[in-house]
């Protein structure tokens, strides 16, 4: 359809035009652990540790074999797996309440999906995969005529639980919908889960991969002190409120209302909807990358209910296509600034930022001194980035000394961490001189990098805000 085509070009102008032609922070984190696995033979969480699924790093891992260090293949590829995602939403639509239904649905979530608000920029991450595999698992339970449809269900739903947790609120969805449905029904789609999951970790098993650690790292870890989702109860509620009532997302609460109003229940829809806001909520970050998963509920609701005004009042569906496109149209200029430095090769002036007051370096800058370090490091020689320097360590295409390659504050990561630097020392160590160090790095870890710099290492030179020390001979 050429209305998805053309939102796939938009996205990819919207996602290759924006960061700076970097690596993100997170996709540099994936694209370094699945570098490690592909490259040099370190499975997920014995070469570097994030709290995502190994399906994530295979990914990054593959762009890395392919194409070396690079932002766009990712970008690409998860472009071409979300209007995958887009396509199954006009088919539910459309099955629900016909071709008109189905081209508002897309319309609505595929705008949507490109917004700053949705994280639009960033269509490599895991909530891109996750949310279009249950979209499709959606699609197949309303589908279903047969329990071989329930069970391909499952075992989608379950792919895409593999490539995030969060999946599991589209699964109860299901699951309370089966009881409503058709109980006979629950059991095949129980197998297509159980299934689905094997699969996943016989593949992990086969990949070297400790499922222990598989645990750990992308769930038991990741809930405590120290842990992304320890913030305050007041750091939470401003988020909320923020992501909720002060975004994009207000264009949608009138047309759900609506629906609410037209269907007097909460049918499968609106508890899709409801179970996708719970799952935001459990995770509590509040990420806007996040808010895709609220998407296809509320785009699907909108359309339903923008279908049945026309039909109620005889509106003109072209006049309410084009209103739809102009009020749900991405409005950040940042890919046309970007594109304009691309056609003018326009660069930016940037300086090595080695003077009071320190800034933390753009992204930009940060893939330079990435760039610095391969280039003044030996290909075997370990370099540490304290702090959150994950794009550095990807861009210099050196080995951390540690599996905690990026900064994480939880007690097993510290102690991990401390052993790690102390029985295997980096030929070369990068400490920040800018303040969020200080505020975003607890007291604890900087002293310990400081006295191990202090007893074992001289300062080379300051470059982008990075003290560089080298280890004394």
């Amino acid at each position: 359809m050429q209305i998805i085509i053309l939102l796939a070009l938009l996205q990819l102008l919207v996602t290759l035009l924006s960061n700076g032609f970097v690596l993100s922070f997170d996709e540099a984190m994936w694209h370094y652990i699945g570098r490690n696995w592909f490259r040099h033979g370190l499975a997920p969480y014995a070469g570097g540790v994030d709290n995502k699924s190994p399906v994530i790093f295979a990914i990054f891992g593959l762009s890395d074999t392919l194409f070396g260090v690079n932002y766009w293949f990712p970008r690409l590829l998860g472009t071409i797996w979300q209007s995958v995602g887009i396509y199954y939403v006009y088919k539910i639509a459309k099955q629900v309440a016909g071709h008109r239904a189905g081209m508002l649905a897309v319309s609505f979530y595929g705008l949507a999906l490109l917004w700053h608000a949705t994280g639009g920029e960033y269509v490599s991450y895991t909530e891109t995969y996750e949310v279009t595999f249950i979209i499709i698992s959606f699609y197949k339970f309303i589908t279903a005529q047969n329990k071989r449809d329930y069970i391909i269900s499952g075992f989608v739903a379950a792919i895409g639980f593999g490539f995030r947790v969060s999946a599991i609120f589209g699964i109860i969805t299901l699951f309370t919908a089966l009881f409503r449905k058709s109980r006979s029904s629950v059991l095949p789609f129980c197998l297509g889960i159980l299934s689905g999951t094997a699969l996943l970790l016989i593949i992990a098993l086969l990949a070297g991969i400790n499922l222990h650690q598989l645990f750990t790292y992308t769930l038991a870890d990741n809930f405590g002190a120290g842990s992304a989702t320890d913030h305050t109860l007041m750091w939470k509620l401003e988020n909320l409120t923020n992501k909720f009532f002060y975004s994009g997302l207000l264009l949608f609460y009138p047309l759900v209302l609506v629906y609410v109003f037209i269907k007097k229940n909460a049918d499968l829809f609106v508890l899709w909807l409801i179970w996708a806001f719970i799952g935001i909520n459990v995770v509590g970050i509040y990420d806007r990358v996040h808010l895709k998963e609220l998407l296809p509920a509320f785009s699907l609701m909108s359309a339903f209910a923008v279908a049945y005004l026309i039909d109620r009042f005889a509106i003109s569906t072209a006049k309410v296509f084009v209103v739809i496109w102009v009020i749900f149209f991405p409005k950040s200029w940042e890919p046309l600034v970007n594109l304009k430095k691309v056609l003018w090769k326009e660069t930016d002036a940037t300086s090595q930022n080695c003077k009071p007051p320190y800034i933390i370096p753009n992204e930009g800058d940060r893939k330079k001194l990435g760039w610095w370090i391969k280039a003044n490091a030996a290909e075997g020689e370990k370099v540490f980035v304290a702090g959150y320097g994950a794009q550095v360590q990807v861009y210099s295409e050196r080995l951390s000394p540690s599996i905690y390659f990026n900064v994480t504050q939880t007690k097993i990561a510290k102690e991990q961490l401390y052993k790690d630097l102390q029985i295997n020392k980096p030929g070369m160590i990068l400490v920040p001189l800018f303040a969020d160090y200080e505020q975003s790095v607890g007291q604890d870890l900087r002293l310990f990098i400081n006295h191990l710099v202090a007893r074992n290492y001289y300062l080379d030179r300051c470059l982008y805000s990075y003290n560089i020390y080298k280890i004394r001979k």
